[in-house]
């Protein structure tokens, strides 16, 4: 890694607060989490669009240090979601036209259309990563949609089924993996929250995607499984039904939502040996958790996990708390954290 981890490293999820100057805030949580291209929330287009996606990276790169966080990212500054950015990437998926599919609560969303083979024609994270290492000497981490979760929100009108689409998909990751690792990003996640919102399908095939999506891949691999957005999703209580089939899967790590849904640590005896990456933070209220508390959460999840695979974390979905609230969250991570770890090492 570009840093040496402490026991009990912290790191984020993925996503971190947009400036209000750089994306309309209020149109983007209407839009709810975009499949499809939604180049209406930036405030700004062309040369001053780059230059303010750069500025906000740094700033937010600034943040994660500042607070104490050890394995930062770019926070998806870039992004209109953690989705679509890749999604809509890719050859095979229409330009002009877009698809329907079911989203997590039943209803229909725009979703790209898949008219053809999906390809990987060039990178599509790549110099967004490359900026992130250049501005931290931190470790790093850059997140992608999982092979499944890509699978689910697409219209398929090109393969035979959903598992010859998510296999493809699974290439094209893959292959975005390959060029991430050899930039010297330290830790590569794949990003499945559908794994819980479509479990039967998920026990298909999941599996054999998400394998295929991380062979080969020389850096720190994670699966984030999820609810969904804090600020869409406030009854998380429904449990994680594929979750003990992630402890057969080739990922080094897991991540879960901890703190909002209330877990029992006993949930964490379903993954194995698995290295946990557990929601610390409770992303549905500004409450700004005392370090404590998150000591507190930490130390039980010790019951079960032995600490070199812990690893503490926010629930899922920073990107729409006040910037503020974020980084006294973060900081209030890091401090719970150095906690537990000052109590292991004596």
């Amino acid at each position: 890694m570009a840093a040496h981890l402490p026991i009990l490293p912290t790191t984020i999820v993925g996503s971190y607060p947009q400036p209000s100057w750089l994306v309309d805030r209020a149109l983007l949580v209407r839009k709810g989490v975009p499949r499809t291209r939604a180049a209406d929330v930036w405030r700004l287009q062309g040369e001053e669009l780059a230059e303010a996606l750069d500025a906000a990276t740094l700033l937010a790169v600034h943040d994660q240090c500042v607070a104490g966080i050890d394995i930062v990212t770019d926070g998806e500054i870039r992004r209109e979601s953690y989705f679509n950015h890749f999604a809509t990437a890719l050859g095979g998926v229409a330009q002009d036209r877009v698809g329907e599919g079911v989203n997590r609560n039943g209803g229909r969303s725009l979703v790209p259309l898949v008219t053809g083979p999906i390809e990987r024609t060039e990178p599509v994270e790549l110099d967004a990563a490359m900026f992130l290492r250049a501005a931290t000497e931190r470790a790093t981490k850059v997140t992608v949609p999982g092979p499944f979760t890509l699978s689910q929100l697409a219209q398929n009108e090109y393969y035979p089924d959903q598992r010859a689409l998510a296999f493809a998909y699974a290439d094209a990751v893959n292959a975005e993996l390959r060029d991430l690792a050899a930039a010297g990003i330290d830790v590569l996640q794949i990003d499945e929250p559908y794994l819980q919102a479509n479990a039967d399908a998920a026990r298909g095939f999941a599996v054999e995607a998400i394998n295929r999506a991380v062979d080969g891949i020389d850096a720190t691999t994670v699966l984030h499984t999820c609810y969904g957005y804090a600020v869409y999703v406030s009854d998380k209580r429904g449990g994680y039904p594929f979750l003990a089939e992630l402890a057969g899967t080739d990922v080094d790590q897991v991540s879960i939502e901890y703190s909002q849904p209330g877990l029992s640590p006993d949930v964490l005896r379903r993954l194995g040996d698995k290295t946990v990456v557990l929601g610390c933070l409770d992303l549905s209220t500004e409450e700004i958790e005392p370090a404590e508390r998150i000591a507190a959460r930490l130390r039980a999840a010790l019951e079960v996990v032995p600490a070199e695979r812990l690893v503490a974390a926010p629930d899922c979905g920073m990107k729409f708390l006040p910037r503020a609230v974020a980084a006294a969250k973060l900081a209030a991570l890091a401090q719970g954290a150095a906690i537990v770890r000052a109590e292991l090492n004596g």
